[in-house]
């Protein structure tokens, strides 16, 4: 097969898929709604079952349903039939995807949920199936034909499946006021999680690990406790621990320039302005978005009184994942 003849069929693929998806527009109408209504009414978790390929797209979709505020999980359908069916519960809804309609695995739950009054969402390519008519909402994810040349392998059905469900997800998102913190609670140890879950009080250095000096010291025994800490930078404070400036590695070079010598006070030659300063309770994010507006490597954690608590700098944030 030519490079030509593999790029064409990527195209056509892609193409037709794309059609099967906006061929389902007309599928977001009151049966949409109802679903979503079942949905947001169960007190329980949302069921996804199927088989096959069909089974696949029900895992994926519990997937982000679980994700995204809405507890659910898969069950097998054939598995269902001989045991599993005890996982659900009388508050739980049932979602069904099967492009037939017709399994007999999916046949078997129909009767057991109707006398059990388990709400039964379908998904299938054949509203007229019986799937379709026994559900109590039935959403059409019928497709002309399938991507596949010989119109068997399910592909454009497959597609056609799993953009209901994200229809569904997303509106149900949409409909609980799901917010970018909620769902990060669902990933922390994703990159959003570690964005919006994890603040300074978490990554900072602490106790004797803050480089901290008072400002009668010489720039010789600052030097000294900056070298020990090894975080770039040193904090000045006076008799009351409260912050009154900060000598960096910078500093240090400018000293020099000038001629400064060891025995030099601190307080003369260290910074009274403190740009990078944050509370314990602030974000990581939001402290290395303050970094990179100030053009500084360091931040310094003090608490209500001025005192520092804590300190941190880039590596830190690197080590956690921030960046």
């Amino acid at each position: 097969m030519s490079s030509q003849a593999c790029i064409k069929a990527g195209v056509r693929v892609l193409k037709e898929e794309a059609q099967a998806i906006i061929d389902l527009i007309p599928s977001i109408n009151e049966n949409f709604v109802k679903a979503c209504e079942i949905i947001l009414n169960t007190k329980g978790k949302v069921i996804l079952t199927g088989v096959g390929k069909s089974g696949h797209i029900a895992t994926k979709i519990a997937s982000t349903f679980a994700s995204t505020g809405t507890q659910s999980f898969f069950v097998q359908a054939g598995e269902a039939a001989h045991g599993d069916l005890g996982m659900i519960g009388k508050d739980d809804c049932v979602i069904a995807i099967s492009n037939s309609g017709e399994g007999s695995e999916l046949k078997i739950l129909i009767p057991i949920l109707k006398r059990r009054c388990i709400p039964l969402i379908a998904i299938v390519g054949d509203t007229e199936s019986s799937l379709g008519k026994a559900a109590n909402v039935t959403l059409s994810a019928h497709v002309e034909k399938e991507a596949c040349p010989l119109n068997l392998a399910p592909t454009s059905s497959s597609t056609a499946e799993l953009a209901l469900g994200d229809a569904l997800a997303v509106a149900l998102i949409e409909s609980r006021g799901f917010t970018e913190r909620d769902f990060a609670m669902s990933h922390p140890g994703g990159a959003l999680g570690r964005r919006l879950l994890v603040h300074c009080q978490d990554i900072m250095h602490k106790g004797n690990e803050i480089p901290v000096v008072k400002s009668t010291v010489s720039l010789k025994d600052a030097l000294f406790e900056m070298t020990q800490k090894t975080l770039g930078f040193i904090c000045i404070v006076n008799d009351k621990h409260e912050l009154v400036g900060v000598y960096t590695d910078g500093d240090l070079r400018r000293s020099l320039e000038k001629g400064a010598t060891i025995e030099a006070n601190i307080a003369d030659l260290m910074s009274k302005t403190v740009r990078g300063i944050v509370s314990s309770d602030t974000l990581a994010a939001d402290a290395l978005a303050m970094m990179h507006k100030l053009k500084i490597n360091s931040m310094i954690v003090t608490d209500e009184n001025n005192h520092p608590i804590g300190a941190f700098n880039l590596h830190d944030l690197m080590r956690a994942g921030i960046i």
